[in-house]
Order: structure tokens, then C-alpha cells, then sequence
């Protein structure tokens, strides 16, 4: 800063002539222009000026410097006009971690639309079933359901899930509704391939929560793979609302057991690193879902 301010300094007394005059533009004592500009001058250990009575001459050392000084403060004027920017310039590449059926069935609809609107910004998605803290690799927000480890990070809530037993209804025609939460046993069932609280069939039977162990036919490691088994009469599925909602409300997927639901809201998280000096390319990502979640929900 020390540098930045005898630069300054230089520039302004050759400006206006004499330490004097610089010190009373720019509300300063002479005394305060005439000691940055002897640090400066020690500094580069080299005299800028020739000092007289009441004016300053440049030395040719000093008219060498003045060009420097001067293409210096010119590209520092056009860094600072350039940030003034970017707190509403909408460019860049935006990258997102989220479950991959969240991708597919909640964002991918209308990114085209999205990215249509600002053609400035790109869009980089990672899909994984779990959140990780990967903010120090790039990643600018990410978008997971349930209990989030304890951390510093921003998480900002964007509505709730529900986790619908659901099966096509040529299934049901072929092997029958199950009234009970026991009957799933009786069933052909598919579960997620890793360990997770997604494979917990949990109901309320006479007023308290149960999980029915339910012994899966197949696995998936993707919930897509699940869904494209329950949608081709293959068995019953457990997913969520996000995922299978719009199949429900077409009738392609019947909802099982509603009776028994234990009434638990799964919440759904935006994930952000913190909340102060938020980039451009994350407020209108935000706001852009948000006004598709409120135009569109998902829950049955």
C-alpha cells in the first residue's frame, strides 16, 4: 500500500507543478507528498526531480518512471472498472454437485431454458448419491436431501421429500395389491446396491414406526435403474417423491401402503459455502429453481 501511495504521490506533484499545489488538491500536507516521494525515491535509490524555489523539474530517470507510473495506474483503473462488474455479470462456468435422479428429473428439464437466459454461464454438474464437501475443488453449490454433516458451509432449504413405495400397475394387476406393510415381503422388491437410510422401508403400523426387512431381488447403485424396473412391471420400489412424482400423476407408477406412511418430510438442501459476497452465477441458479419448485412441485 506504502508503494501504492508514493507512486501516487509522484504522479500528483509532477502533475500540479510543486509539492504545495499537489498536497492542497488532494488534502494532504506538502510535508506528508514530500516524504513518499523522498521514501520513493530511496526506494529506487534514484532522484525523480529536480527541486527548485517553487517548481519540480523531472529528471530523465524521473520521466522514464512517469511512463511506468502511469501505464501502472492505468491498468489498476481498468481492474477496479472490470470488478465493479462482476457482481451482476451473469458469466463463468457454474458447477453443481446433486443426486443424480435430482439432476435428471428437476433441473435438466428446464436448464436448456436456463442457460438460454444467460448466455454467458456455463453449467457443470456431478452426480453422486451423497454430499461431500468438495467447495475447495471449485465447486460453487450443491443440492442433497436429508442430514448433512455439521459444518460451516450455507445450507439453504428448498422444500421437503417424501420416500413413496410404489410399483406400475401391471404388476399390481399380476401379483396383487399388499394391504399391509408385511405383505411386501411377499413380493418382488429392489433396493439401492450401497449402504444407506434409502433402503429403510419404514411405516407406521398401529401407531408406531417399523422397518420391514425387506429382502431386495435386485440392486442398483442408480435410482433410475430402480425406477426403469418398477416402470417396466418388474417389482415394487421405494424412491423419492422427486424422482417418481410425475409418473404417479400420470398413473405409469401406483403409490402402495399411503395408509402406513410414517408422515417423516425428508428435507432438501442447497448447499453453498458461505453467505457473504455470493457469486453472480449461484443467486440466479437459485432463484431460477426456486421459481420452477414453486411453479412445479413434485410432492404427490
Amino acid at each position: 500500500m506504502d508503494n501504492y501511495s508514493q507512486m501516487l504521490a509522484f504522479i500528483w506533484a509532477n502533475e500540479h507543478g510543486n509539492f504545495s499545489a499537489a498536497a492542497r488538491a488532494h488534502d494532504m500536507s506538502p510535508s506528508a507528498i514530500s516524504k513518499l516521494i523522498n521514501r520513493l525515491e530511496n526506494r529506487l535509490q534514484v532522484r525523480l526531480f529536480q527541486r527548485g524555489a517553487r517548481s519540480l523539474t523531472l529528471t530523465e530517470e524521473g520521466n522514464v518512471y512517469l511512463e511506468s507510473a502511469r501505464a501502472v495506474m492505468d491498468a489498476m483503473a481498468e481492474a477496479d472498472s472490470l470488478a465493479e462488474a462482476l457482481p451482476t455479470r451473469v458469466s463463468g462456468t457454474l458447477r453443481i454437485h446433486t443426486m443424480t435422479t435430482f439432476a435428471k428429473h428437476q433441473i435438466i428439464p428446464w436448464l436448456s431454458e436456463f442457460l438460454t437466459q444467460y448466455p454467458e454461464l456455463s453449467v457443470e454438474i456431478q452426480v453422486g448419491p451423497q454430499y461431500e464437501d468438495q467447495f475447495e475443488k471449485g465447486l460453487d453449490l450443491a443440492i442433497h436431501s436429508g442430514v448433512l454433516p455439521s459444518s460451516s458451509r450455507v445450507a439453504r432449504k428448498i422444500g421437503d421429500t417424501e420416500w413413496i413405495v410404489c410399483a406400475a400397475p401391471e404388476y399390481l394387476q399380476t401379483n396383487g395389491t399388499p394391504a399391509h406393510p408385511q405383505d411386501l415381503l411377499k413380493h418382488t422388491c429392489f433396493n439401492f446396491s450401497f449402504n444407506s437410510p434409502w433402503n429403510n422401508w419404514s411405516f407406521k403400523v398401529d401407531g408406531d414406526t417399523t422397518s420391514i426387512p425387506v429382502v431386495a431381488k435386485s440392486t442398483f447403485a442408480q435410482g433410475d435403474l430402480l425406477r426403469d424396473m418398477a416402470l417396466a412391471g418388474a417389482g415394487i420400489v421405494r424412491l423419492a417423491d422427486f424422482h417418481v412424482g410425475e409418473d404417479i400423476k400420470k398413473g405409469r407408477l401406483v403409490p402402495l401402503l399411503r395408509d402406513f406412511q410414517p408422515g417423516i418430510a425428508e428435507p432438501v438442501y442447497m448447499i453453498y459455502a458461505n453467505r457473504k459476497n455470493l457469486s453472480p452465477r449461484i443467486k440466479v441458479f437459485r432463484d431460477f429453481l426456486q421459481a420452477k419448485l414453486s411453479a412445479s412441485p413434485w410432492s404427490v
